[in-house]
């Protein structure tokens, strides 16, 4: 049986399916997960089983390139909108962590060198300890780490999981939350007829009216003289037309002030007009804007609304497309199937994943890791973590380069994003086991309590930053603690929680910075 389990594979396998078996069971209503997986690797791992270190870091590559794919499109946005709270919110987390373990280094009468190492591993930052371990020359950083680390991984599963019972937060009004912020920085469309009574704007083009800039509404059908038409720049308003505007009901109420008062008077098109949501999958046009697409010449088409991840967004010439949206297209029957044709409309292409985009990202982001910056006395890299997910972010953020996508369908980064994790948490977890009795019989309790320590009592200062001072959205607060404390586990334990993608976001608009501070205040500590 021995021999069995000291074949890699087998082992891996072994600790992924007892662990997802114990990660079903609830016990009032709380379960691990997949976090269950990493208890079962800790096990075995302390009675020397181990499973080989590049599952750890193919897991980790996939793991992290996955969110950073996901995180991309999002993460400007969310970093421009609550990026300086997060990056405070981050950085008292580091701080109290560096503190925290030089106080106690000094009560303990500790070597710095271990003090490091113990800072390093509550903080579960691997790049930490190499720069420790480059700083100090010392095998006792290695040993801090190990003694502390095992708790780091644990203590931000548990922090994650219990929180939100101990608190008695509602996740699911959370993320309700959150949609009603999003409705409210995009708010829903609506459309509407108007009847035209203003004689300042008889005889006068929709482009010389500026109609969308100056109401922020769009207008898609005119009907004149009993004729209904298609909207475009060029198109006449009189006094008694009926125009179709689409917009936010605050821009509706600006097109019933320029326009004319509404009318339940309806738009009806001669012949087979239709109006249908077209889906862009075609991959020549992703990141055209609408007016590069010139439907309105070429088609005799108007684009009416843009929907992008549920949410409705008024197009402008400028509007940028991506894979994946949803036009809103009023045109011809006959010309509607060409504009189809155009723009893709297929709905397995969404569920196709590029090999080739996931592969040659995940080289230019070990490549990025690769480099060194100097700075001062030491050498600055991002590692294997922060240079894939960094790539990813960026690469997702711009779409597409040439033929290549960089995205993923939802199912397919679902999987892989799980796949990886578990391989993480196996390998994590036996070679984290291994150091945990010896580590303790030798250096007694101080080291263990000491781990602990620094692991929470940072994460309750971020706690109280993120709740009480910035009162940030809980979710959003557990991708900062997680990015914080630079624990993949701590993220993956999120998953189960929330099906948001707010975490993931959160957490990556935090990590680099993060895994900056945790080098930077590695160095001071050996210094003290």
């Amino acid at each position: 049986m021995s021999a069995i389990f000291n074949n890699g594979f087998f082992l891996l396998i072994s600790i992924i399916t007892i662990g997802l078996l114990l990660g079903k069971i609830k016990i009032k209503g709380i379960s691990l997960d997949l976090s269950a997986v990493i208890f079962v690797a800790l096990i075995l791992g302390h009675f020397n089983f181990q499973v080989p270190h590049d599952f750890q870091s193919l897991g980790l590559i996939l793991f992290i390139f996955t969110v950073g794919i996901q995180a991309g499109p999002g993460f400007f946005s969310v970093f421009q909108k609550y990026g300086r709270q997060m990056l405070i919110i981050s950085f008292l987390v580091i701080f109290t962590g560096a503190l925290v373990t030089v106080i106690l280094a000094k009560i303990f009468n500790m070597d710095s060198n271990m003090a490091v190492g113990i800072f390093t591993g509550a903080l579960t930052s691997t790049p930490g300890l190499a720069a420790a371990i480059d700083t100090t020359q010392s095998p006792l950083a290695s040993i801090g780490y190990g003694c502390a680390y095992p708790f780091g991984v644990v203590g931000v599963i548990l922090f994650v999981k219990l929180t939100p019972r101990i608190l008695k937060i509602n996740l699911n009004r959370e993320e309700k939350k959150l949609h009603q912020d999003d409705l409210n920085e995009h708010p829903e469309l609506l459309d509407k007829n108007f009847k035209v009574e203003n004689d300042n704007i008889d005889g006068k083009t929709i482009g010389t009216l500026r109609i969308l800039s100056m109401t922020g509404a769009n207008i898609s059908r005119v009907l004149h003289q009993n004729i209904a038409s298609t909207a475009n720049a060029d198109t006449l308003l009189h006094k008694g037309d009926v125009v179709k505007a689409v917009g936010t009901q605050k821009s509706l109420e600006n097109v019933e002030y320029l326009i004319g008062s509404p009318t339940d008077q309806k738009i009806e098109f001669q012949g087979k007009y239709i109006v249908q949501w077209v889906l862009v999958t075609n991959k020549k046009n992703v990141n055209k804007t609408i007016g590069q697409l010139n439907l309105m010449k070429m088609y005799n088409a108007t684009v009416t609304r843009i929907r992008r991840s549920g949410i409705d967004i008024t197009p402008t010439a400028g509007s940028k497309i991506r894979f994946g949206d949803k036009l809103m297209i009023a045109c011809s029957e006959q010309n509607l199937n060409e504009v189809m044709k155009l723009l893709g409309n297929d709905d397995k292409k969404l569920s196709e994943t590029d090999l080739i985009s996931i592969f040659l990202g995940i080289s230019l982001g070990l490549w990025l890791g690769q480099l060194k910056i100097p700075w001062g006395s030491f050498q600055f890299g991002l590692g294997i973590t922060g240079g894939v997910l960094l790539t990813a972010i960026i690469l997702s953020s711009i779409g597409k380069t040439g033929p290549i996508l960089w995205s993923m369908s939802g199912s397919a980064n679902q999987l892989l994003r799980k796949f990886g994790l578990l391989l993480f948490l196996s390998s994590v977890g036996t070679q984290a086991g291994k150091h945990l009795t010896a580590t303790i019989s030798q250096y007694g309790y101080k080291i263990f309590l000491m781990g602990i320590v620094v692991t929470l009592i940072p994460m309750l200062a971020g706690l109280i930053g993120g709740r009480i001072i910035f009162k940030i959205n809980f979710l959003s607060f557990l991708g900062v603690i997680t990015g914080a404390m630079t624990s993949t586990p701590g993220l993956g334990s999120v998953s189960s929680l929330t099906e948001s993608n707010i975490p993931y976001v959160s957490y990556a608009s935090v990590y680099p910075f993060a895994l900056i501070m945790v080098i930077i205040f590695t160095n001071i500590i050996s210094r003290i």
